[in-house]
């Protein structure tokens, strides 16, 4: 049985870091730092849920950022992991779909959410979270690779098969793809897929606590066979989230939208997504979010 979340207030409070506004997107401000060096053409978003349970999402897009809160968008509690899987709607609504680990319960969920614009405001009319499948105690992350979900919890790292049947989702059974040295891993995202046939991979890129940037790639018929590459050697230990994004005049480059964990926010630009090489990659720090909520990489 769906399992319904309780509703918010009908309006939110200024928040006490300073963001504000109930129901209504923020108002796109210029990034704190000009970054000449990432094109203007490129977009990155992420979510995040404030200790209350309100989501929160945060972007950058055309050189400024934005954050939005909807009214009554509360879950009632700050997933361990968060991974969108889909979303679709207009002007006027929006549909979406996504994961979310409960960080007790050890369930992972099915969180669907639906907003309208009412009388000029934007607010959440309809959502639920359904229990979709056990067995999710400590997770940390979530990335996720049609139809592959991947999942970071203590050393290891594991796999699920995903299906669709008659509008429902169902996650087979995990397969550990490794058991050692995945508790180093701070931030996972899946960024694309390439090959066919027996080659075809997967690739996640995510940060470590040693301060790297990195590649995996995850062999889809053989996924115990992963290789990787380190784009970047240091610098990259204090991100907490870690998102991409898309640049519509450079098909084949890529925006890295870096949150930490002070509530400081980076942007980078890498020139050339498959290369494998992150010396090309340029940007740095936009300023601070003014809050320190809970992000999560998508």
């Amino acid at each position: 049985m769906p399992k319904t979340i309780a509703a918010a207030a009908t309006a939110l409070t200024v928040l006490a870091t300073g963001l504000a506004v109930a129901g209504v997107v923020g108002s796109a401000r210029p990034a704190h730092a000009a970054l000449s060096d990432v094109p203007a053409d490129c977009s990155a978003f992420t979510a995040a849920y404030r200790s209350d349970g309100q989501r929160l999402s945060y972007g950058y897009s055309g050189g400024e950022t934005s954050i939005t809160a909807y009214t009554d968008d509360v879950l009632g509690w700050v997933p361990s992991a968060h991974q969108q899987l889909g979303g679709s709607g207009d002007d006027t609504i929006f549909r979406s779909t996504e994961y979310a680990v409960h960080p007790t319960d050890g369930w992972l969920y099915l969180v669907r959410r639906q907003g309208e614009l009412v009388d000029g405001e934007w607010r959440v009319t309809a959502k639920s979270a359904t229990r979709l499948k056990s067995g999710f105690a400590d997770t940390r992350i979530l990335a996720t690779a049609s139809p592959y979900l991947y999942r970071v919890a203590g050393t290891s790292l594991y796999r699920y098969t995903e299906t669709y049947v008659d509008g429902e989702f169902t996650l087979s059974a995990p397969v550990k793809l490794a058991s050692t040295g995945w508790n180093t891993v701070n931030t996972l995202v899946y960024e694309r897929s390439g090959g066919t046939g027996n080659a075809a991979v997967d690739v996640l890129i995510g940060t470590k606590t040693n301060g790297q940037l990195k590649e995996w790639r995850i062999n889809r018929a053989t996924p115990k066979t992963i290789t990787s590459k380190v784009l970047r050697s240091v610098g990259w230990a204090p991100f907490t989230s870690l998102s991409t994004g898309y640049c519509a005049e450079h098909p084949n480059g890529r925006p890295l939208l870096g949150i930490k964990a002070n509530g400081s926010v980076s942007v980078h630009f890498d020139a050339n997504k498959t290369d494998g090489d992150g010396t090309d990659i340029q940007g740095g720090p936009i300023g601070s979010l003014g809050w320190t909520e809970k992000a999560y990489g998508q």
